[in-house]
């Protein structure tokens, strides 16, 4: 449902490796290893509730690290939905994609403090909401 590139693929590949990938990992059982190798990458996911997140990485990455990259988008992800739903990705997934853009820059981390992570969040979500407001014209002095 939420899909973040950070190679060029055409359409046509990413459609592959999505439908390839997913059946790897919902055909592992759940007490099975949370890394698998798929052609010349390392596939690292995670199961929160009903939902998994899957990434991607080099096969020189150091899988742990991407796993920890998973539980942090989660974690913040939770914060600020309060305990995240497949719902609440699908009827707002540009806010998702802002949270993960907050998180990685170019596929590597870029920020680490969970604190800062939300505060752009709240200060994105502030500046939205100036959006939204409507403009208050003056009506033009009558003499």
């Amino acid at each position: 449902r939420l899909a973040k590139w950070f190679t060029t693929l055409s359409p046509k590949e990413k459609a592959k490796i999505i439908k390839d990938v997913s059946q790897l990992v919902l055909a592992r059982r759940t007490r099975m290893c949370n890394f698998l190798e798929y052609k010349d990458t390392k596939i690292v996911y995670r199961r929160y509730a009903s939902l998994f997140f899957i990434a991607g990485c080099d096969s020189t990455d150091n899988e742990l690290i991407t796993l920890e990259i998973v539980h942090r988008y989660v974690e913040q992800m939770d914060k600020y939905y309060g305990n995240v739903c497949e719902l609440d990705i699908i009827f707002n997934f540009q806010k998702a994609y802002f949270i993960l853009d907050e998180l990685l820059l170019a596929g590597e981390m870029q920020e680490s403090s969970k604190k800062n992570v939300l505060r752009c969040i709240s200060q994105e979500d502030s500046l939205e909401d100036m959006e939204c407001i409507p403009l208050r014209i003056a009506e033009p002095w009558v003499i």
